[in-house]
């Protein structure tokens, strides 16, 4: 009886071209140009074959490289469009409008608050600042005082 176990990769060379291809389609767009460059670089006759591979094999203009990433991309600058616009439930739509006024309220006192901090900020460190110049006036004002010579005394004398 003659067992043997079968290591060797499954699938071989044309499983990595579909591995390869896969992990570009999902980088996107930009990494199927930047691989096409990079051929070019390398040689333009494989520059060439992917460009081919790119614009026959792979339907370059179909929506497949790029787009199927972003299909779940649930960011807030896609969906800002939307938040104004009526989703037909009357009951939700008026409380959205109540919550988004309620938060322009509130946004608008915390910046006003802002305003009265840094403006209680600047008040402060002005306050301190005039203080400190009247001390170094009033302590030049007692030093030149001090350094003036008697009445009657000559000049250069002390």
């Amino acid at each position: 009886m003659h067992n043997s176990t079968n290591t060797a990769p499954q699938g071989g060379f044309r499983n990595s071209l579909r591995r390869g291809e896969a992990w570009l389609d999902a980088k996107g767009k930009w990494a199927w140009i930047a691989f096409t460059v990079l051929g070019f670089v390398i040689n333009p006759f494989l520059g060439l074959a992917i460009l081919a591979y790119l614009i026959w094999g792979k339907q370059m203009f179909a929506r497949s490289c790029g787009q199927r990433r972003h299909a779940h991309d649930h960011s807030w600058g896609r969906h800002a469009m939307r938040a104004g616009q009526p989703t037909g439930n009357r009951a939700f739509d008026d409380y959205k409008a109540e919550a988004l006024r309620r938060l322009e309220e509130e946004q608008e006192a915390f910046e006003a608050f802002l305003e009265r901090l840094r403006a209680s900020k600047d008040k402060t460190e002005f306050d301190s600042f005039m203080e400190e110049r009247a001390r170094a006036t009033a302590a030049k004002d007692v030093a030149q005082t001090e350094a003036r010579p008697e009445p009657g005394a000559r000049p250069g004398e002390y």
